[in-house]
């Protein structure tokens, strides 16, 4: 697998760090989740819990491996400095400033491992003036101008539904971990690096038009709902039955959006003759389109508008999302044996390689399931390994 070899020390909890590890793990990493005994990451007690199971933990936490280790003690911070010392990559979700004031400066760090790549996943990023306050995915939307785009134009500004930037934070970390890896392996460092992705960075990032149409032009984007705010005709339109998402962004596009409607004639007038005429009359044109629409069920609209050529789709809620054979055609309902709990669905790996694919080799691990086996390579005895434990460090 592409990071086979890779060890990742996990010192990451809730969602953004574990979904960062998580990507790092399906490549093939061996991922050492690091909780606290008895605890554990508060999401193993968080969503639908069955037979004793999160399955929101067991999606986010395959192919990891758990060890129980009380950092508020001396010798549990001695046991990590001796799993960082024989790992490649640590990845944490502390705010800025916790790892240090446990003892792991950047200095110390590159001292235990020169090779070491420091993966921080926070909400603001490590300078400047929100570096102490506390972070959210709901926080980093409102802040990052994401909320701001978001929602109906007569309408409160809206988050996405889904904790999105929680999810970008960890995908860019994971990408920046593969990349220090692979600077590390060229030489292009000396050794490791530090690198980080914040909630708020993330989402700005994302803002594609939005970011690039206010900083060409100091001018706010308005809200527009499930219209695009820079083509049209391009959104939701209504069926007999239901609503069909219609995505003609090419003036080829909307001509063959609108012949399918037997709706060419408007292109001739001045009005719609334009994307720019179409836009500036969005809300004559929309009724027009809906009133075409509503004749035909969506299936109907999905097979002529596929037919002529037009990017479409319906609105599909999770049950058919989740049984449709696009969805399993590219395995992305998977399932996991978990020993005492039974099998439990989760979703499938995005990323497709097809010479080294991800692969689902465990499931989410038990609460320290593997504390003597990591402990064991790093050359504890098993007799130090119980002295530790009658102690409570691990």
């Amino acid at each position: 697998m592409p990071l086979s070899g890779i060890r990742v020390v996990d010192l990451t909890r809730i969602l953004a760090g574990p979904f960062c590890t998580q990507l790092l793990a399906d490549l093939g990493a061996e991922v050492v989740k690091v909780e606290a005994p008895g605890q554990g990451d508060p999401v193993r007690g968080q969503g639908v819990i069955r037979n004793g199971l999160s399955w929101y933990f067991a999606q986010f936490n395959r192919n990891k491996k758990s060890i129980t280790i009380d950092l508020y003690k001396d010798e549990g911070r001695a046991v990590l400095a001796d799993l960082i010392s024989r790992a490649d990559v640590l990845v944490e979700n502390y705010r800025p400033g916790v790892l240090e004031k446990m003892g792991f400066f950047q200095a110390r760090l590159r001292e235990l491992n020169p090779g070491l790549v420091v993966a921080s996943v926070n909400g603001f990023g490590s300078t400047g003036p929100y570096v102490d306050r506390p972070a959210f995915d709901f926080i980093a939307q409102a802040m990052s101008g994401f909320m701001s785009t978001s929602g109906e134009p007569d309408g409160e500004p809206m988050r996405a539904g889904p904790p999105i930037s929680d999810l970008i934070a960890g995908l860019y970390a994971a990408l920046g971990a593969a990349s220090a890896l692979l600077a590390r392996e060229r030489g292009t460092t000396s050794g490791g690096q530090r690198l980080e992705a914040s909630l708020m960075n993330g989402l700005i990032s994302m803002l594609a038009y939005a970011s690039a149409s206010y900083l060409a032009t100091g001018e706010l984007p308005e809200r527009t709902g499930n219209d695009h705010p820079v083509v049209y005709p391009y959104g939701l339109f209504h069926a007999s039955d239901g609503e069909i998402a219609v995505a003609p962004s090419t003036e080829v596009m909307v001509r063959r959006f609108l012949g399918a409607l037997e709706l060419s004639r408007l292109l001739d007038e001045p009005d719609f003759a334009t994307n720019q005429a179409r836009m500036d009359n969005r809300e004559r044109l929309k009724p027009l389109i809906n009133e075409k629409t509503r004749a035909r069920t969506v299936e109907a609209w999905i097979e002529r508008l596929n037919g002529a050529g037009v990017p479409c789709g319906r609105v599909m809620n999770l049950a058919e999302v989740f049984s449709d054979p696009q969805v399993l055609a590219q395995d992305m309902v998977l399932e996991a044996d978990h020993p005492g709990h039974g099998p439990v669905r989760i979703t499938g790996f995005p990323i497709k390689l097809f010479g080294t694919p991800a692969r689902l080799r465990h499931p989410a691990p038990r609460l320290g399931e593997h504390t003597d086996e990591i402990l064991q390579t790093l050359g504890y005895s098993p007799d130090r390994i119980a002295a530790l434990r009658e102690r409570g460090v691990i």
